[in-house]
């Protein structure tokens, strides 16, 4: 009986806290948002205590392991500066009469890890400092830095920052591919502004892929309370140990309308690939398969020959592909990889995306309805390709992958991410931003396809793009 009891102690003061957030936005017109004072930044709410012990057994707390981890988590304040755009255009006649500034300061609030105490490594989100032109750090002793950007990955939504400073506390890494359904986490970040803050709760899930919006996927999913500010933060087991860097909520309602217990974390060693690359080079490569998918509904399972309406199908394999060297063929329906279940063809988009180009997968198959096992390696993942080298009437424009967040909107093709002026591309009436997504020379799916569908220069070519929501075929001449 007294075991039972303190079982049900621990598992309710554990289960006492909870959350992380999304970064909280501030546009100022006349003024920029104070920062909360040092003083009123690390003060915490009086609440009432619990006793340190019951009949003689000590409650349990997570205490002990918080002062060791807190120096390690820090704020995050971003600042840019934006243009106002009016109906009068540039006219400072107009802009004087009524008020109306030529800039204004966009302020964001977040989070951050220290990851690395030498070198002054902190890691945080890459929504959280993205396009920002001043980055200040707040440790949690005070101590207020400017940071230098490093490098980031907007699919990951991963940055890396540095920092000038002695006498830092770096948290341990965990290997998060241990981590199981009904762990204990804790998160620890900056919600609202308010001050650093601890929550908690137990991981909900693992390997989460499917959030609208969001990039290459893999997240962590805890029913940890959410509030805006915490993006960035630290995810930390019981050991204090960094499991995961908060990045997500999600509230059909918006964030403001309350904890449904939906939050989400990139895993520690994703983020630590990630980091790695950033500091090698500056730029995260990618692998790809060289194969294009598609879902596989209830027609086509039954004419493959498969039990069930899950996976990607092969619709192609292109001529020196990774995935082509190891004997995948059209047909060959991906149910899994390196055990991973792969439901539809982004899953498998997305698992190709979270790994290396010298990594080796280990594909579960089934041809003609009948098991297989592949495995096969990758090859670097193309991420912009100059349009001159595609055909000469394309010169001018560079052609970079679509952005996972447009991905998952439903969005198949191509950007157009730059137009030098004056160039034939720009004649042809190509535009930063148009999304390319066909060509008279056939369908693709991305960069590669992209590529592969213009090998044979044809006669006439005709790019269908999207701008601004519109639908155009444009000859290129």
């Amino acid at each position: 009986m007294k075991t039972a009891a303190k079982t049900l102690l621990a598992l309710t003061a554990a289960a006492a806290f909870g959350g992380f957030a999304a970064t909280g936005i501030k546009l100022m017109l006349e003024q920029p948002a104070e920062a909360a004072p040092a003083s009123a930044a690390t003060a915490l709410p009086a609440t009432g205590a619990l006793p340190n012990a019951i009949t003689g057994t000590p409650m349990p707390s997570l205490a002990p392991m918080l002062k060791r981890v807190l120096p390690a988590v820090v704020s995050v304040n971003t600042k840019q500066v934006v243009r106002v755009n009016t109906p009068f255009g540039d006219d400072p006649i107009f802009r004087r009469i009524f008020g109306i500034p030529a800039e204004r300061i966009a302020q964001s609030l977040g989070s951050g890890v220290i990851i690395d105490a030498r070198r002054g490594l902190v890691l945080t989100n890459n929504h959280v400092v993205e396009d920002a032109d001043e980055v200040q750090v707040t440790l949690a002793d005070g101590r207020t830095l400017k940071a230098e950007f490093v490098g980031n990955d907007a699919d990951t939504d991963i940055a890396l920052m540095r920092i000038p400073a002695q006498n830092l506390t770096a948290i341990p890494i965990a290997d998060s591919d241990q981590l199981q359904i009904g762990d204990f986490v804790v998160a620890i970040g900056n919600p609202f502004g308010v001050g650093q803050t601890v929550t908690s709760g137990i991981v909900s899930a693992v390997g989460r892929n499917n959030l609208p919006g969001a990039g290459y996927q893999n997240f962590i999913q805890t029913d940890a309370s959410i509030n805006p500010g915490n993006s960035g933060g630290a995810l930390v087991n019981l050991n204090g140990e960094l499991v995961g860097i908060n990045t997500a909520s999600f509230n059909p309602r918006g964030s403001m309308a309350g904890n449904i217990g939906l939050g989400f974390a990139i895993p520690s060693n994703l983020a630590s690939r990630i980091k790695d690359q950033l500091l090698a080079g500056g730029v995260v490569r990618r692998g790809t398969l060289g194969i294009d998918t598609q879902d596989v509904d209830a027609r086509l399972a039954q004419a493959l020959g498969v039990p069930e309406a899950r996976g990607a199908v092969v619709t192609r394999v292109y001529p020196g592909s990774a995935g082509g060297a190891a004997g995948l063929k059209v047909g060959d329906v991906v149910v899994a990889a390196n055990g991973q279940p792969i439901d539809n063809a982004e899953a498998l988009r997305n698992f190709q995306g979270l790994q290396t180009p010298d990594a080796t997968v280990v594909l579960d198959v089934r041809r003609d309805g009948k098991p297989l096992r592949i495995t096969s390696g990758l090859h670097e993942a193309p991420r912009a390709l100059e349009g001159a080298q595609l055909d000469p009437r394309l010169a001018g424009a560079s052609f970079a992958e679509l952005p996972e967040s447009l991905r998952r909107q439903g969005l198949r093709g191509v950007l157009v991410e730059k137009v030098q002026r004056g160039s034939r591309a720009q004649q042809n009436y190509l535009q930063p931003g148009d999304v390319v997504l066909a060509a008279s020379t056939g369908d693709f799916q991305d960069l590669t396809g992209f590529r592969a569908s213009l090998a044979r220069t044809p006669d006439a070519l005709v790019l269908q793009l999207l701008r601004n929501g519109r639908t155009y075929n444009v000859p290129m001449r």
